[in-house]
């Protein structure tokens, strides 16, 4: 009996088991399917075409249109600054006083010698009006006994001889006396002339400002001793409003320089020294008349007329000459184009909302837009943000905004790839993006 019993106790004991892990399985909760990737988002734009100028950019070095050395032209005690450094001055206005009293006590001398001169002349010529009065009756006696002669010939002999004896000693009267005249009349210039060049030196006490422009840090300190044009200077004043820019190109690109400044005036566009923000605009006006053969290059100068005066002496720039203009040029900005194996590419928008890596050729990047020598056309969309994780045939859902709104910065065309600088620089094979 007990043989019967324990079979089938296993038995049901193994079916419990298989009822109790049924159990446990089925109270196991379900995993949940893995949710689809959602397309990532992107900021697009649209291809525009416009017309665009072609840039050749060079290193440029700003100068004043004039600096001018403002020396002592009297000697003396330097006795007051009348001017604040740094500041921007008037054609006129004064810079520095000298001590003028040794030049005023000049003045009132020569002014006495003047008047003391004056009244000799004056007395020189009362005098030389007497002899002229002489002369003249002298001239009516001698009429008067020419008359006589005809009637009286006896006295002949002895009326000629007293009227040539009276003339004679008349004329020699009015001679020396004129003399006389013209002496004191050259004495008096003499004067006038001292009295003018102390007037000059009285000015010159007053040091003045020869142009418009900005002043530089005082060379001379107030109570110093100061010579007549002197070697050192006691102020330089700068002009900046215009302004120049001097720039070296490559004898190679004189031609088309030169070209182009036949057919039109060529602008030249200043830019920092991070050749991110434009600072102002001019006119080249100078190719210098030879090329260096050291270096092989020339030298162009520009002006800029800077009323902002956001360009200062001395300052580097990047100076962009413009030297063509693309007609109806097919644009993108800077910040849609990437860098692959390859060169240069934008992810393009198809129809279906899939993304192309499309291949193009770059020919100018400038102030944040990239002119497409090749690749598109105008009024394709390409992605100009979200470009990070993008791959050929990813479908993409556009960012709400405002087509072409930038969320990017924008990028540089290195060797290292898209950087943030946007510079006008590429490694061989990325297309024709010109070099600096």
């Amino acid at each position: 009996m007990k043989n019967l019993i324990r079979p089938k106790l296993l038995i049901f004991s193994a079916i419990f088991l298989v009822v109790i892990a049924l159990i446990v399985v089925a109270a196991r909760p379900k995993k949940e399917a893995a949710p689809a990737p959602s397309a990532p988002e992107v900021e697009v734009v649209q291809v525009e075409q416009k017309d665009v100028p072609i840039y050749s950019e060079w290193i440029g070095t700003l100068d004043g249109m004039v600096n001018a050395e403002i020396k002592a032209q009297v000697a003396g005690y330097l006795l007051r600054q009348d001017y604040k450094e740094g500041a921007f001055v008037t054609k006129g206005q004064l810079l520095f006083e000298i001590d003028p009293r040794p030049f005023q006590a000049a003045l009132d001398q020569a002014k006495g010698q003047v008047a003391q001169a004056q009244g000799q002349l004056g007395q020189a010529e009362s005098q030389l009006a007497q002899s002229e009065a002489q002369l003249a009756q002298a001239n009516a006696n001698k009429a008067k006994d020419q008359a006589n002669l005809e009637n009286a010939q006896r006295d002949l002999a002895r009326i000629a001889a007293l009227v040539q004896t009276q003339l004679a000693a008349t004329r020699q009267q009015y001679d020396t006396q004129k003399a006389v005249v013209d002496q004191l009349n050259a004495a008096v210039q003499a004067d006038q002339a001292q009295i003018d060049a102390a007037k000059l030196n009285v000015e010159y006490s007053a040091v003045r400002s020869p142009i418009d422009g900005i002043t530089g840090l005082r060379l001379v300190d107030v109570g110093n001793l100061v010579a007549a044009s002197a070697g050192t200077a006691l102020v330089v004043v700068t002009q900046i409003k215009p302004i120049y820019v001097t720039f070296t190109v490559p004898e190679r690109d004189l031609v088309v320089v030169r070209q182009t400044m036949a057919r039109h005036p060529v602008s030249v566009l200043a830019f920092d020294g991070d050749d991110k923000q434009q600072l102002s605009e001019g006119r080249l006006t100078l190719v210098n008349n030879a090329v260096d053969q050291a270096s092989g290059t020339v030298t162009l100068k520009s002006v800029f007329q800077n009323q902002d005066a956001a360009l200062w002496p001395g300052e580097f720039i990047n100076a962009h000459l413009v030297v063509d203009i693309v007609k109806n040029g097919v644009t993108v900005p800077a910040a849609t184009v990437q860098m692959g194996p390859t060169g240069p590419f934008v992810y393009l928008i198809k129809p279906d909302m899939t993304v192309e890596a499309r291949p193009v050729v770059v020919t100018q990047v400038e102030s944040g837009t990239a002119l497409i020598g090749k690749g598109l056309a105008v009024g394709d969309h390409v992605v100009a943000s979200g470009q990070a994780g993008l791959s050929p045939g990813v479908k993409v859902t556009i960012q709400p905004g405002q087509p072409g709104e930038m969320v990017a910065r924008q990028p540089e065309i290195g060797p290292e790839g898209v950087g943030s600088t946007g510079i006008n620089t590429a490694p061989n094979g990325a297309g024709e993006i010109k070099p600096r």
